[in-house]
């Protein structure tokens, strides 16, 4: 059986080991796959298995290829693989549903504490000598903010949502919660209340919703303007949760105090994208998933799912 991998570069760079799928089948990775219907089709030949991060799988790709019986994602979005055409064909699809969420969380409060105390910029700062000049014992360049006290919105309070939260309990914070399903879990350590209380109570608000035609620009003019002033945004979720010129704009007039965003709408960043210029903003390279214990789990978890459909009983399908 031929197993082909179009883009495993960015679950492993070199510091897992593919033996999982090896020890399934004839296993051929590429780094990465330029995203043209051709070149796609080329590398995946008569293969029966294909495992991608963010290669499209098209209607095309399947027409082209029609050993496929089975896409297997090293993620949690399957957005690249035409799902209805997969399940005309019969190709079964299979994602990693969950990964990360203890290394999100983390990486949202680590924004968030970036935000707080500027420990990037200071460090920098004592580096280029200028607490050795300095006429005082200490200084600071920003306004410093403790969090107890404060008030942390979550939008979207499923496990990574409530992984936050209970970080920001432990810190001391009051926790409100915006989520369609609510739950006795999610009861237990925060207050369930609607987007627009989120909104004009939240002193922070962080976005942790799946992307979907409602929650699209969940953060633009509209929304932006029902918020306390001052008010930080964070994202560690999806980038079109956020409409970005707008969001730059209230960064630069002072509506927002700052943002930190992992994501942004599309990626890899562009070069004119505002939130490049705006104000008081922190953007990181979507790296929120990529601790090793977080793409081992990945891996561990294709690798099942691909062994689980050769057994015919296939798990975590994307419906």
């Amino acid at each position: 059986m031929k197993i082909v991998v179009l883009d495993g570069y960015t679950e492993n760079p070199g510091d897992l080991s593919w033996e999982g799928f090896e020890a399934l089948g004839d296993v051929t990775v590429y780094d990465r796959t330029e995203k043209r219907t051709d070149a796609i089709v080329e590398r995946i030949g008569d293969a029966e298995i294909v495992i991608i991060n963010k290669t499209p799988i098209s209607r095309e790709v399947m027409e082209a290829c029609p050993g496929i019986r089975y896409v297997g994602t090293v993620s949690t979005g399957y957005d690249p693989i035409d799902i209805v055409s997969a399940r005309e064909k019969g190709i079964v699809v299979a994602n990693v549903p969950t990964y990360g969420t203890n290394a999100v969380a983390q990486f949202t409060f680590a924004l968030l504490l970036e935000l707080s105390f500027h420990v990037g910029h200071h460090d920098r700062a004592v580096k280029e000598g200028r607490w050795t000049s300095c006429v005082d014992f200490c200084f600071w360049d920003f306004p410093l903010m403790e969090l107890a006290g404060k008030t942390m919105a979550v939008i979207g309070f499923g496990r990574i949502g409530q992984t936050t939260g209970r970080i920001a309990k432990a810190m001391g914070m009051r926790l409100l919660a915006v989520d369609i399903c609510p739950t006795d879990e999610g009861r237990a350590i925060c207050e369930y209340v609607t987007l627009d209380i989120a909104l004009a109570e939240a002193d922070i608000i962080a976005l942790h919703c799946n992307l979907t035609p409602e929650t699209q620009n969940i953060i633009r003019k509209e929304t932006i303007a029902k918020m306390k002033d001052s008010v930080i945004i964070l994202n560690s979720a999806r980038g079109p949760l956020i409409n970005g010129q707008d969001l730059a704009n209230a960064l630069n007039s002072g509506k927002v105090r700052a943002a930190a965003v992992d994501v942004v709408a599309k990626e890899p960043i562009e070069a004119d994208n505002p939130l490049l210029t705006a104000k008081n903003c922190i953007i990181t390279p979507h790296m929120a998933w990529g601790a090793l214990e977080c793409r081992q789990r990945i891996m561990d978890t294709a690798v099942a799912n691909l062994e689980a459909f050769l057994k015919g009983a296939p798990v975590n399908v994307v419906l």
